[in-house]
């Protein structure tokens, strides 16, 4: 039994002050104020020092590390997320890799996930294969502008069925319908993610009762419809907006690049705190930075000149939600991991509620992580 002494406690709306953690046998037992701790001669006592404990974090879309994808090196990438405190994170494959490489790097991240020191690799972001050509980084290396094929996709589904969390997918193309309509035969517990599209709503409807539930890097590589002259038309930033139950992804880096702050800031108003989550989508690229992002150093950048995902982790992502958003460090956590773990079905974690995962991290006010558990076990 390990007890968490003298920490505020970020809860799911408010904060505990001068408050006790008792985690056992991998889980929270208890919690509260000091002056009710039981602790005993034979606890194993951390005093938190005033800092916040929260539960840890949880990506899921991430594909790489500052520098090497998963699928490259999955313990390098896995082990600088969790020492920035994501202690839950799903590797995100994406649609400019064929078919055999889809195989193999699944085949990677499942042996992987033996590997204790993966221990935070939880499952698989399915990006593609069958999004739309026009939208993403390095978009002219896309095997996948065919008919969508099941012959091509079934060894997919198979290999990837019980790994995946969530199936990414442009809801405008062709067929697309039965390909979501197979993987949901074989991969009951995933969600499905509108992304890389200019889907109208009309669409999308017909995915909703299939387990559409996230918007993938909201606004980011999704398309604009023009009706009519000097009209805007509804397409898929509009369709997550409207729809509660679908959780939009959100990139918050330092600059505001891939959501502007104000757009952030909207976002937050129609959503709601309990809908929108944050991701850093990381990715590895040497690509140099074009002209006018001079000093931009938490994004990355196709051989095009496009975006190409971002440098971040997620605390740093938390960071910047507060600066600018003004959300609350309650907030963020919310974004962080309790929506995430909600979206995808992780219910043993997410928040600090006794009998969950003692997936906890230590932090000061501005999210720099100070002490990391997993399953009550602190990461040295």
């Amino acid at each position: 039994m390990k007890t968490i002494t003298n920490a505020t406690l970020v809860m799911n709306d408010h904060l505990i002050p001068d408050a006790y953690l008792i985690m056992e046998q991998g889980c929270i037992a208890e919690f509260g104020e000091m002056r009710a701790c039981p602790v005993t001669k034979d606890t194993d006592v951390i005093d938190a020092k005033g800092l916040f404990l929260g539960p840890g974090l949880i990506d899921i879309h991430t594909h790489a590390s500052d520098r090497v994808f998963f699928i490259d090196d999955p313990v390098k990438a896995s082990q600088y997320h969790l020492r920035a405190g994501t202690t839950t994170v799903l590797p995100a494959l994406y649609f400019s890799m064929n078919r055999q490489e889809w195989l193999s790097s699944i085949k990677t991240l499942r042996l992987a996930m033996s590997d204790p020191r993966c221990i935070n690799i939880a499952g698989l972001y399915m990006e593609g294969p069958y999004l739309n050509p026009k939208f993403g980084c390095d978009k002219e290396n896309n095997p996948w502008r065919g008919p969508i094929d099941r012959s091509e996709y079934g060894q997919i589904i198979e290999a990837a069925k019980d790994l995946a969390r969530v199936w990414a997918v442009a809801p405008e193309r062709e067929g697309i319908y039965e390909f979501v309509r197979d993987v949901r035969l074989a991969c009951p517990n995933a969600v499905f993610a509108v992304a890389h599209s200019e889907a109208e709503p009309f669409q999308m409807e017909p995915l909703l009762p299939l387990g559409l539930r996230l918007g993938t890097h909201h606004t980011d590589a999704t398309g604009t419809i023009q009706k009519y002259p000097e009209v805007k038309g509804v397409c898929v930033d509009e369709f997550v907006n409207y729809h509660k139950e679908i959780y939009a992804e959100l990139i918050c880096d330092s600059r505001g690049i891939h959501v502007d702050p104000f757009m952030l800031r909207l976002v937050r108003r129609i959503k709601g705190d309990d809908r929108i989550i944050l991701i850093s989508d990381a990715y590895a690229s040497d690509a140099p930075k074009p002209a006018g992002y001079e000093g931009v150093n938490d994004i990355n950048f196709d051989y095009m000149g496009e975006i190409a995902g971002s440098k971040l982790t997620l605390n740093v992502a938390m960071r910047n939600m507060m600066n600018h958003t003004g959300a609350s460090i309650v907030d963020v956590f919310g974004y962080a991991s309790r929506n995430p773990a909600k979206a995808v079905g992780f219910s043993d974690r997410g928040e600090i509620a006794v009998g969950k995962r003692a997936d906890l991290i230590l932090t000061d006010h501005l999210v720099n992580v100070k002490k990391i558990f997993v399953k009550g076990e602190e990461i040295a």
